[in-house]
């Protein structure tokens, strides 16, 4: 197949080179409000002038035409009404109408080169595949007027300069290499700025030992707020001496500084993947390291980003804000699920040299703005290389399998299982995010059914408990070489399925506040709730006539992420509660405590999933789950689930509470049964106050907080 693809690349650049002398010779480039690097307005370079082409006619195999003259493998889509800013300078091209196999787009037929009744309002735009063509070189035929021409080059990486630092992991320090014409290039440093350095280290890309050096034929012009060096200028031409060595002095070498998530350290065994670099910017809902909802604290509360004219610079600054590189990709329309509270920031602008996002110009006014819009970032991250270490074996598809690890045993590098004692499902994510999988869907204690490799049946970790934020299932607690395991390997070794998407489950808090009450309501009359103990202890030691006194208050559990959730067990272990006379699909879905000021709990309540279902949805949403008549259970995406005030179990009694000040707190899926892109918003903490007579419930939030934010 690779020689197939380099036999594609050199028919390609032969039949550039064999255009007859008639064709227009033109530049193509992609411009304006970019998303991703590989996307933008179709700019065409003709006759000593930038300008546009109109989308009348436009089709995809024009738009295929357009990519693969810029050297990527295809065009994924194109976007119609200048999606990405109106250009400027004249129309080139209107009426395209191409068959997708021209060599370049002046090849097409079109009302002729300059020839349109088009305005910028109609500009087309593409978006690329992200793959470019092995063997891609880039042909320059405008000699004259290099400076203005972007930078198209098939890869680029950073090479390490001493053989004996390419174990190093990541690489951040080596020479600038490109790929052109399917060979690594060095660049001279005869025009080599620290703009350019800002940009590489940015990509954060890295490669192995290469011998004998060879020179790219171009220096590099980059501002420094750029995402990729596609988007960086061409320099003036490198001119080699004869002997094939860089004329102005050495190659490029480009010393970079890790993310502190990154960085080699003595603890790496406990490092996080989500260490927080920023108080005022996080990221929220991603599947791997560097990707994830834009999140900004301001007046001590979270909010999300709108994503009017959110691009790929701004999502940059928020990147390097949080120790990563550039950004590859600026994401809209909640594309990793939607925020609660308030939208903080609208038409953000950044020149890209920001320290944070904060510091970048924003509309105050968000009128307009849903979380249907909040704003995303995907970023580069460093080559680690973990997912070499860890493999999913004998599973029906490539998401699902036994865990195999690599570990060193006797100065030999040998693949085995995982010990299943504990297993569960922030171990399960922690696999699933080191492999690039996604979330977790399932953590498995048994996988008899499935194989796995012959010869790796031997347990060679165990103890493992993760917190599920790190990046590599080495870095969770475990025995270490002492290794532990009762039941053995086999059919009792670890395993997994992953998903791309997962639920996220959100608590409205101002529901919760403005729904507290509390009731005083006899034991005769608290039978059931009894019986599934949802009173405290000493209920069980009082008359029948007397009464307890419960905090009341209704829950709605929203359904954030990008699929439904649906409870762990199947229907057919569904527990029927008779006195009740309803099925628990989760024996505790929901717990909640009352705790004094200094953090020791004085009163618990917990819910079981009377019936996990849809009583609203977002407009446009059509309800799925209903638990009349043996229905199924679980929370659409865009929906929520609402628990009322007046149904049992939904209290906490505080018979035997004292008056006073506290803390309220309510946890939704507790045990991490259901597995969710998030799980710091699985928490809801009020201040409340309890003077024996009425209770009052306010300062309600989402998220974990240290107990000295509500004594302050």
């Amino acid at each position: 197949i690779s020689g197939q693809r380099i036999l594609m690349s050199v028919f390609l650049l032969v039949c550039f080179l064999s255009l007859s002398p008639d064709t227009p010779r033109i530049q193509l480039r992609l411009a304006g409000d970019k998303r991703k690097h590989n996307e933008g307005r179709v700019e065409v370079f003709y006759n000593g002038e930038w300008g546009t082409v109109c989308d009348d006619d436009f089709t995809l195999h024009a738009a295929q035409v357009v990519c693969r003259e810029l050297g990527y493998v295809e065009a994924i889509s194109w976007s119609p009404s200048s999606k990405y800013g109106k250009g400027q300078g004249p129309i080139w091209f209107d009426n395209l109408h191409c068959t997708g196999k021209e060599k370049t787009l002046a090849l097409c037929p079109s009302n002729g080169i300059g020839v349109s009744d088009c305005k910028h309002t109609e500009d087309v735009g593409v978006v690329c595949s992200d793959r470019r063509i092995p063997g891609f070189k880039f042909i320059n035929t405008m000699a004259n007027h290099i400076e203005s021409l972007d930078i198209q080059v098939e890869d680029v990486r950073i090479r390490a300069i001493l053989s004996s630092y390419r174990k190093r992991i990541p690489v951040t320090e080596g020479y600038v290499e490109v790929k052109d014409g399917g060979k690594w290039k060095q660049i001279c440093n005869a025009e080599w700025t620290q703009f350019n350095s800002r940009v590489i280290c940015g990509m954060f890309v890295s490669g192995y030992m290469r011998r004998k050096p060879t020179y790219w034929d171009y220096s590099v012009n980059c501002t420094g707020n750029e995402a990729h060096l596609s988007s960086c200028k061409l320099g003036q031409a490198a001119l080699g001496k004869s002997n094939g060595t860089c004329a102005g002095g050495l190659p490029v070498v480009v010393s970079c500084v890790p993310g502190r998530a990154f960085a080699p350290t003595p603890m790496s065994g406990f490092r996080k993947a989500f260490r927080q670099e920023q108080p005022l910017v996080r990221l929220r809902g991603g599947a791997i390291v560097g990707e994830g909802r834009v999140e900004v604290l301001k007046n001590g509360e979270w909010g999300t980003i709108c994503d009017d004219n959110w691009n790929l610079q701004s999502a940059t600054v928020v990147c390097r804000e949080l120790g990563f590189g550039t950004a590859k990709e600026a994401l809209s329309g909640g594309r990793l699920g939607q925020g609660m509270g308030p939208v903080h920031m609208n038409e953000v602008e950044c020149s890209g040299f920001e320290k944070s996002i904060t510091e970048c110009f924003f509309n105050k006014e968000n009128v307009g703005c849903s979380h249907e819009e909040d704003a995303a970032v995907r970023c580069n991250v460093p080559a680690m290389g973990f997912q070499e270490r860890l493999r999913l074996s004998g599973g029906r598809t490539p998401y699902e399998g036994r865990v195999e690890v690599l570990v060193e045993r006797n100065g030999s590098l040998v693949w085995g299982t995982v010990c299943s004692d504990g297993w569960g499902t922030m171990e399960a994510m922690v696999v699933c995010r080191q492999l690039g999988l996604g979330f977790a869907s399932n953590a498995f204690q048994e996988t008899w059914y499935w194989p796995g490799a012959v010869g790796a049946d031997a347990v060679v970790m165990s103890g493992v408990r993760c917190s599920g934020t790190e990046m590599s299932l080495s870095h969770c607690l475990h025995h270490g070489g002492h290794l532990n395991c009762p039941k053995g390997g086999g059919r009792y070794a670890a395993g997994v399925s992953c998903s791309e998407t997962a639920p996220d489950l959100v608590l409205n808090p101002q529901v919760v506040e403005q729904t507290t009450y509390m009731e005083d309501r006899p034991m005769f009359m608290l039978q059931c709730a009894y019986e599934e103990n949802c009173l405290s202890s000493t209920s069980g030691q009082v008359p029948a006539n007397s009464y307890r006194r419960l905090l009341r208050f209704s829950s709605q559990i929203h359904n954030n992420g990008q699929s439904d959730f649906r409870p762990k067990a199947s229907r057919e272990s569904w527990v029927w509660h008779d006195c009740h006379r309803h099925y628990h699909s989760m024996e505790v879905f929901t717990l909640y405590d009352l705790f004094s000021l200094n953090g020791t709990k004085v009163a618990e309540g917990h819910k079981a999933s009377f019936c996990l279902e849809d009583s609203e949805c977002d407009e446009g949403i059509e309800k799925r789950y209903e638990c009349a008549n043996f229905g199924d259970q679980g929370i659409t995406v865009g929906c929520w689930d609402t628990y009322r005030h007046d149904i049992d179990c939904q209290w906490v009694d505080i018979t035997d509470v004292k008056p006073g000040d506290y803390i309220f707190q309510i946890v939704i899926n507790p045990n991490y049964e259901v597995p969710e892109s998030d799980y710091s918003n699985n928490i809801v903490k009020c201040r409340c106050r309890y003077d024996g007579h009425r209770v009052w419930m306010y300062s309600c939030h989402n998220g974990k907080t240290v107990w000295n934010h509500f004594c302050s």
